[in-house]
């Protein structure tokens, strides 16, 4: 069997590990888990690419995206993200993003940023990327937003999110660097009761 070649430029994702209940404490942050599509968001110059986390391009599905993208002020950047398709009360919805009627509506919630202008920064902390990440997207167009993080208790996130039947939350350790794959410094705890949690029971979603 050939094996398919991954396209120049693409990083594999932080795949964060699954835990029944978030940490808390100072070195870690967290953030709302979107139901939507992980997107590694590569640009350079002109050409703009989304990938998904097995490297398939589907940049023409979404061209706000690509152009939200390509007005940042750089030369080239990486960034990694959540691209979903939000509800009338703002919370994203997975089977309007999967129906492909609402492509124009879609935009990227960014949370990392591993490559900016030809430097590598998957070897800063965490904190240092989100900091670098938030000042590239001051005033990013609509297609692109930076999904912000929360200092509080995990614990106390993480049942506020439950309450509002969001997926979940995913923390970070501050001080970690950006490794491809599973880690241990980055984890997510999952509402149970949220339909991401029945739609990967009774889906298979290992192509994408």
């Amino acid at each position: 069997m050939l094996l398919r070649s991954l396209p120049a430029g693409f990083i594999a994702p932080c795949l964060p590990t699954p835990i029944l209940r978030p940490p808390s404490g100072p070195l870690w942050v967290h953030e709302i888990k979107h139901d939507g599509y992980r997107m590694m968001a590569w640009r350079e110059g002109d050409d703009v690419r989304l990938y998904t986390r097995r490297g398939y391009d589907w940049s023409e599905r979404y061209p706000a995206v690509v152009a939200a993208l390509r007005t940042l002020k750089v030369g080239s950047c990486l960034i990694d993200g959540e691209l979903v398709v939000c509800d009338e009360a703002g919370v994203s919805s997975f089977e309007r993003l999967r129906s492909r009627q609402h492509d124009h509506t879609a935009f990227l919630y960014a949370f990392d940023l591993l490559t900016l202008d030809g430097q590598n920064l998957r070897r800063e902390p965490f904190e240092t990327r989100k900091v670098t990440l938030a000042s590239l997207l001051r005033k990013s167009p609509a297609g692109i937003s930076l999904c912000e993080h929360l200092e509080a208790d995990g614990e106390v996130v993480f049942r506020h999110a439950c309450k509002m039947g969001l997926e979940g939350i995913v923390s970070k350790r501050r001080d970690s660097r950006y490794s491809s794959g599973a880690t241990p410094n980055w984890v997510k705890s999952k509402n149970p009761n949220s339909a991401a949690v029945e739609r990967e029971a009774t889906e298979d979603w290992g192509k994408s």
